[in-house]
């Protein structure tokens, strides 16, 4: 359940800033007027995308992201030659990515406490004395 609301969170940052339909902020701070608010929406995702981008790097590092977006990558490959996916909708394909960063992000963020219940060990971070 840990992960599957990791990544819940991840999916809704992600879909909240961009995706296919118009209920997003890019979309969203284009046509407003009220800078304040835009500013305001805008630093709240920021911080959600530092939180995790953050946690992420430090959990499985930049080489471990891009093995997640590989796997998912070679998935979607297997789907797609077996005629299980279609990717000529733009929209379809929006969503896709949406999905495969949220798994990245979600990953990341869980993987402290996937490898603890693998290994038994626990990661610490660096203190400086």
């Amino acid at each position: 359940m840990g992960f599957l609301l990791r990544w819940l969170f991840a999916f809704g940052l992600i879909s909240a800033t961009y995706n296919p339909t118009e209920y997003n902020f890019v979309r969203w701070a284009s046509t407003s007027d009220q800078l304040s608010i835009t500013v305001l929406a805008g630093l709240v995702l920021l911080v959600g995308y530092i939180i995790y981008l953050r946690a992420t790097l430090r959990s499985i590092g930049a080489f471990g992201m891009i093995l997640i977006l590989a796997l998912v990558a070679a998935l979607l490959w297997v789907l797609y030659d077996f005629g299980l996916l279609d990717l000529q909708n733009r929209n379809l394909t929006v969503w896709i990515g949406i999905v495969a960063l949220a798994t990245v992000l979600g990953i990341g963020l869980s993987w402290s406490i996937v490898r603890r219940k693998l290994t038994g060990q626990t990661d610490v971070d660096d203190v400086d004395e």
